[in-house]
């Protein structure tokens, strides 16, 4: 049976919504230019990547060589500082000029504050959180593949009816392509009229402790889930981290007990993350806590409970008290 095709045909190109803040293109952007290549190849249009900020101009080249065809930029004063309701206007004028059918986001803290607002414009679909997307040919439909009812099953959404179709994905979902020096592209420089009467008026941008913290880039991660107690015990963990130069994680249940602050927390409400080593403390292993860690390229884990979930993952079990365990380990690295 022949699917039924009822969308605008006006709309052509996949688009990447350049994340970028005070002067930094973040890495979710060169993640989703990888998979935006491959969607971009199976449909045979062009990758376009869209960048609003100051003196970003330089920031061209880049872009080309992980994958897009064409940069569109805007170089202005007045995007130096992220206001989501500036940057979203502009965003939705830039794709009613262009119309590009497929739009990709980075779920970070500027990406999610400003797609609603572009879709709700656009009186189109978003689908949050995507961990796969792909195509399917006979209709142009993006496949958006996102976990639902808690992580327990895995949800196949599509905007069948509408273009754009928009998706957010979270940082480390996606894997960057490899630099291609050789690669050429376009760059264009649309004009458009910035309304910068809006409502909201930023008046400093400071790095926030997720930032600070860093985990998304942390290649080290000891993570710490509610068997290891008490938050007195949060002291060892502290210190393996300094020998191991680790960033710290945490389940959910850790950060709600008030034992260690957000900006660590780990999983579908937290971040994702894809460390070389994840070493996870007495983490039982909910599927909503692997969601977020489980691309490690290698999980460490330690419980005193043998049939924990994390287990199932782990490339190395050890089952064991912390407490006895880690000073051990803190010893042999300090050796």
């Amino acid at each position: 049976m022949k699917k039924e095709n009822n969308h605008d045909d006006k709309y052509y190109h996949v688009w990447i919504l350049v994340d970028y803040n005070l002067g930094v293109i973040s890495s979710v952007t060169y993640e989703l230019l990888g998979v935006g290549r491959y969607l971009a190849d199976k449909l045979g249009v062009k990758l376009g990547a869209v960048g609003l900020g100051f003196n970003i101009e330089n920031k061209t080249i880049d872009l080309i060589k992980y994958g897009a065809d064409i940069v569109y930029i805007i170089d202005d004063k007045n995007y130096e500082k992220f206001n989501d309701e500036i940057y979203s206007e502009s965003y939705f004028r830039l794709i009613e000029m262009y119309k590009p059918e497929i739009i990709l986001i980075g779920a970070t803290i500027y990406g999610r504050s400003m797609a609603p607002k572009i879709a709700s414009m656009l009186n189109t679909g978003l689908t949050a959180d995507c961990t796969g997307l792909d195509i399917d040919l006979e209709t142009k439909n993006l496949i958006q593949i996102r976990p639902a009812f808690g992580g327990n099953l895995m949800a196949t959404i599509i905007c069948p009816y509408k273009r754009p179709q928009i998706a957010t994905v979270r940082p480390k979902v996606m894997k960057a392509k490899k630099v291609d020096t050789s690669r050429k592209g376009k760059v264009i420089k649309p004009k458009i009229n910035i309304n910068i009467n809006s409502k909201l008026v930023i008046i400093d941008c400071v790095k926030t402790l997720s930032e600070v913290v860093n985990l998304s880039e942390a290649e080290v991660i000891v993570s710490v889930g509610r068997g290891i107690e008490k938050k007195e015990n949060l002291i060892l963990i502290e210190e393996l981290a300094k020998v191991l130069g680790a960033a710290i994680g945490a389940s959910r249940a850790v950060v709600d007990s008030g034992w260690i602050g957000y900006e660590h927390q780990i999983g579908q409400t937290g971040i994702t993350v894809s460390p070389k080593l994840y070493i996870a403390c007495g983490i039982s292993g909910a599927v909503q806590h692997l969601i977020g860690m489980s691309s490690a390229n290698k999980i460490v884990a330690i419980n005193k409970d043998p049939e924990a979930e994390i287990f199932q993952i782990a490339d190395i079990g050890i089952v064991g008290d912390i407490n006895e365990f880690i000073p051990e380990l803190i010893r042999i690295y300090k050796a």
